[in-house]
């Protein structure tokens, strides 16, 4: 983190010597949320600083952004959220992207734009959220990963109110927040899209509705009937008068979400028996919503408003991969839903639930929610139902031969989901990849399977021929893969990060996209190339440091201190989990798996030079006293954090043989 010479001896609160390190300086391109203005760590002496070491294609940095801001909100003159971007793809290190998405997801607070990770390496980070807590006097106090730590933080920041107010060293008042401009026009950073059947169009003077299409303007968290000029606004739900986020079942602009991202049609012979026309995904609220073009009714169909893997009772489930068969859908916790299709073939809605990097399935009859697809392991992982792993999958469409496909953003990968009967009719799930190495793995290159490469694909759409159309996102393009060539080309190329499309039918026309530019506040149409370009820019892999490793025996260890006001949930056994395992799968010849621990003796195979950890650690434990007994109705509340590190196997004694993750490290 720092040098020696910003060490200095202390004591804690139980009067143990420790050790206070100076916190490093914050040193990157430029800042924003400042006035343009350069912030460094005396300038904020005497305010309590959480860096949030974030980049914005993380669902899990994206969780923090909202947890935190109750806490920015409770301690506004005492505490500075900054937000450290360090960016895992190519495209997020522009600094036009990092703009709009600090736009795009209401982020009020400085936030420091580090493109070579100089300020992420200073402070030691290994994964994708991290929080580093300052003192008023400049010294690192925690040393957090993951998510799920706000309460944690609550108690740490008043504690340190307390302490610092005493030693007259916390100074009140304003922080260095300046916000940016708001976006104007039609839209702000629409996510999704769906071309309405013309019955919910207007009318025309033949009595024949017109063709219309429904948008999720996610950053205004609403819902817009769009009229066939892509641009002229028919009907709003949701947002209230001036884009309000929030949670309300409701008719038109009463209704609230935040920000919604997936739209579904409900199937014709459907529509009536269901008493609405479409489900949308309502992303940060946690749920699927439902909503009727006839009546503007708007109404909660799954998820109880908390964020997965905490139930109902808010009580840790433990097992993400289990839901009571007989839970009702609106007691099912969920997690960032990004999309949804109605899947003939499955005969109910599968959700590309991006929180736990699984597929969920909704059956609109029976009103019950289920595991369709995953392990939740964040990853690239072929096999069945149970054993395939995602990552953030944020698109999902259903071919007209009745198999799915699936974006899958962090791998950059483009997946399949086939379906097989039995002799005796019993239904199987299989996911295989077209396009997609792993989760560091990217670039735009065009080719086959092995050489391809997109960069975190968002949308998806089936062309007239049976291929299909990806909007990759970060490359600003829209590529093509065709199934029975296994061959990625590119249709277009320049635009400001696509997030979906759509294919449109016109008497005597040729097909033509209709595409979602997010980041140009616009959909577009664009007519179907009859030749494809053929892109080759290099593959790229992400540059965060690897951990050197002697190979053979490894000593991990999760660091975890209980929050204040906590302690752990012994009611059941160890409440503490550790799930590793690696790409390539020989790397580890021991110790992969999962067991209850934050220890475990790892071995390594020296013969694998350059391999990926993959680490899930988890702790959980409940409001109470140290010594006292969990009273029955306290609030329980689990930490994790998935870790993918990258290590280089050197053989060199000098190297590490311990290897120690902080999932909730206090100094």
């Amino acid at each position: 983190m720092s040098e020696t010479s910003n060490q200095h001896s202390g004591q804690d609160h139980t009067g143990q010597k420790t050790v206070r390190v100076r916190a490093s300086e914050l040193i990157g391109r430029s800042w924003l949320n400042t006035g343009e203005k350069s912030l460094d760590l005396q300038a904020l002496r005497g305010k309590i600083v959480i860096l949030d070491f974030w980049t914005l294609c993380c669902i899990n940095c994206l969780h923090v952004l909202d947890e935190l801001r109750p806490l920015e909100e409770e301690f506004s003159d005492v505490l500075v959220t900054v937000g450290v971007h360090s960016p895992k793809f190519e495209h997020e290190a522009d600094p036009v992207a990092l703009a709009a998405a600090v736009d795009r997801y209401d982020i009020k607070h400085p936030v420091l734009d580090d493109p070579e990770l100089t300020t992420w390496q200073a402070y030691t980070a290994r994964a994708w959220p991290t929080l580093v807590v300052i003192d008023p006097e400049g010294y690192i106090v925690a040393h957090l990963s993951g998510e799920g730590h706000v309460q944690g933080l609550i108690s740490l920041v008043r504690e340190l109110v307390a302490e610092h107010e005493e030693k007259g060293t916390l100074h009140r008042g304003d922080g260095p927040y300046v916000p940016r401009p708001k976006t104007e026009g039609t839209f702000a950073f629409p996510g999704k899209a769906i071309e309405l059947p013309t019955e919910f169009g207007p009318k025309n003077l033949f009595g024949t509705g017109s063709r219309t299409y429904l948008v999720s303007d996610t950053a205004r968290h609403r819902i817009l009937q769009v009229a066939e000029d892509l641009n002229t606004v028919l009907v709003t739900y949701g947002g209230g008068e001036d884009g309000e986020k929030g949670y309300a079942d409701g008719t038109g602009t009463t209704a609230r979400f935040n920000e919604p991202q997936g739209l579904a049609l409900v199937p014709a012979e459907l529509r009536e028996k269901l008493g609405y026309d479409v489900l949308i995904t309502d992303t940060v609220n946690h749920r699927l919503r439902s909503l009727n073009l006839r009546t503007g009714e708007v109404r909660t169909l799954a998820g109880n408003g908390v964020q997965r893997v905490i139930d109902g009772d808010n009580a840790v489930t433990g097992n993400a991969n289990h839901i009571p068969a007989d839970a009702p859908a609106t007691a099912v916790a969920l997690s960032s839903p990004w999309d949804a299709v109605y899947s003939r073939e499955a005969g109910q809605f599968v959700i590309a639930m991006a929180g736990t990097h699984q597929l969920f399935g909704y059956d609109p009859v029976s009103e019950i929610v289920s595991i369709f697809a995953g392990a939740g392991v964040e990853g690239l992982q072929d096999g069945t139902a149970e054993d395939a792993w995602f990552a953030q999958p944020s698109g999902i469409i259903e071919a007209r031969d009745g198999s799915l496909w699936v974006a899958c953003s962090e791998t950059s990968g483009l997946r399949h989901v086939t379906f097989t009967r039995d002799e005796h009719g019993h239904q199987s799930v299989q996911v295989t990849s077209a396009v997609g190495l792993g989760l560091f793995d990217f670039g735009f290159v065009d080719g086959d399977s092995q050489t391809s490469r997109m960069q975190h694909p968002l949308g998806l759409a089936e062309l007239p021929d049976g291929s299909i159309a990806v909007a990759d996102t970060y490359n600003g393009a829209i590529r093509r893969w065709d199934p029975a060539a296994k061959e990625l080309s590119t249709l277009q190329r320049g635009l400001a990060e696509p997030a979906d499309l759509l294919v449109e039918h016109s008497p005597g026309e040729d097909p033509r996209l209709i595409i979602v530019e997010t980041n140009a506040h616009q959909l577009v149409r664009a007519a179907i190339p009859a030749q494809a370009q053929k892109v080759d820019e290099g593959a790229i892999t992400t540059a965060r440091p690897a951990t050197k490793l002697t190979g053979g025996t490894l000593e991990f260890t999760s660091r975890f201190t209980v929050p204040t006001g906590q302690k752990l949930d012994t009611r059941w056994g160890d409440p503490t989990q550790l799930k590793i395992s690696s790409t390539p799968e020989n790397f580890l010849l021991d110790g992969a798996g999962t067991s209850q621990g934050l220890s475990r003796t790892l071995v390594l195979n020296p013969e694998v030079q350059e391999a990926v950890l993959h680490i899930t650690a988890r702790a959980a434990a409940c409001d109470g006293t140290p010594d006292g007994d969990i009273p029955e109705h306290a609030a329980c509340h689990l930490y994790q954090q998935d870790w993918g590190i990258p290590v280089i196997v050197t053989g060199d004694a000098a190297d590490e043989s311990e290897l120690v993750l902080d999932l909730r490290g206090i100094n």
